[in-house]
């Protein structure tokens, strides 16, 4: 799409990395954009009111970057209802945890046929389109869809400011159900900035979020360090050694594992990192100490805290188990991740993450699952 184009309008729901960043790229494609900011999370909403608009940095850490600008947003706000009503594409680039409270808050105000985009999916369109139901709304028609993440390496530098670090060179998707996922591709191609690519389905979405090994098993590894020297590393470079890049193949194995007994054909990691980011990496390894996106983001988690736990795990380790355990096939090492980050947060991540229960599918054979997201 470009600016001599009729604008398509959308909605943007989050005022994060991922939330800016999407209402600039988006408006620089020559969509119209409104972006929601929730009471509390607001303040990136005034700033961008007071600066006219969003700036992208052209220079990040003395570091050349191609998406620099400055773009006008066309309707900043924290009316939910206005933002709902703006369009019928509402983006949710949101963390995991936060898509459920801001679905119960939008839900008095949606209508049929809106599309619901998650980015990153993580089995939120099952988790959501569940909680639908339990509340009541099972007669309102919405379509949902789940992206592996968001198109960006991204981070917000001041008020009103982000720096895009790189882009991936596609980013796949698949609707709820997967009947509909080429129709929605075709409807969101237009607005985002690069290719969109069909899944199987959404769980096929799910388990090809590239986060699955990387974040939270190298985390864990490297908690000690990232906690006791904050701001010291950064965390694609420094924390990734032989040994940690091994014990994250291995476990990147039991995805690919979980996939095969689902009778999906899932990409590694190292395949997956390379073909996103247009790289022939020849190990986990090599790809993280020579990647040029993730080497320009000069920086790691400080605690176990941090969403490279408190969201990966719950939401993608969680969901990856309960999966293995319904089709016999074992994961001892994402298991005892689980275990491990249980204890540095004392929680309880076997029960409070997204179960089977949580995604409607509680008591259903393969089969029926299957079914039931086609």
């Amino acid at each position: 799409m470009n600016k001599a184009n009729s604008p398509r309008k959308v909605s943007i729901f989050g005022a994060g990395n991922a939330g800016l960043t999407a209402a600039y790229h988006f408006t620089q494609q020559g969509c119209q954009v409104a972006l929601y900011g929730s009471s509390g999370f607001d303040d990136q909403i005034h700033a961008i009111s007071a600066d006219g608009g969003i700036t992208s940095l052209s220079k990040f850490h003395g570091v050349s970057l191609e998406y620099g600008g400055f773009e006008s947003i066309d309707l900043l706000t924290t009316d939910i209802e206005q933002a709902i009503a703006y369009s019928d594409i509402l983006i949710l680039p949101v963390p995991s945890f936060a898509q459920e409270p801001l679905f119960k808050q939008m839900l008095p105000y949606l209508k049929s046929n809106q599309t619901i985009v998650l980015m990153p999916g993580n089995y939120g369109s099952l988790a959501l389109n569940q909680l639908k139901i339990e509340l009541g709304y099972q007669d309102l028609n919405l379509n949902f869809v789940d992206a592996i993440s968001i198109p960006w390496a991204t981070r917000i530098t001041g008020n009103a400011e982000i720096a895009i670090l790189g882009m991936k060179s596609f980013l796949p998707i698949a609707a709820l159900p997967a009947s509909k996922t080429e129709e929605i591709l075709a409807l969101l191609q237009p607005i985002f900035p690069l290719k969109l690519t069909a899944l199987e389905n959404v769980i096929a979405a799910g388990l090809e979020n590239i986060n699955f090994g990387g974040h939270p098993l190298m985390t864990t590894l490297n908690i000690g360090l990232l906690e006791n020297f904050p701001g010291k590393f950064n965390y694609y470079t420094d924390c990734c050694s032989p040994a940690t890049a091994k014990a994250c193949e291995s476990m990147d194995k039991e995805r690919l594992a979980v996939g095969e007994a689902m009778g999906l054909a899932l990409k590694s990691e190292l395949e997956a990192m390379n073909e996103l980011y247009e790289m022939d990496a020849k190990s986990v390894y090599e790809l993280n100490k020579t990647s040029q996106t993730h080497g320009s983001v000069n920086g790691a988690p400080d605690s176990s805290t941090n969403r490279y736990i408190t969201e990966d795990v719950p939401y993608l380790l969680v969901p990856c188990v309960e999966f293995a355990k319904l089709l016999g096939v074992k994961t001892p090492i994402a298991i005892s991740v689980l275990h491990l980050t249980n204890a540095f947060n004392e929680a309880d991540y076997f029960n409070s993450g997204r179960t089977l229960e949580k995604m409607g599918l509680s008591s259903m054979t393969l089969p029926e699952i299957l079914k039931k997201i086609s």
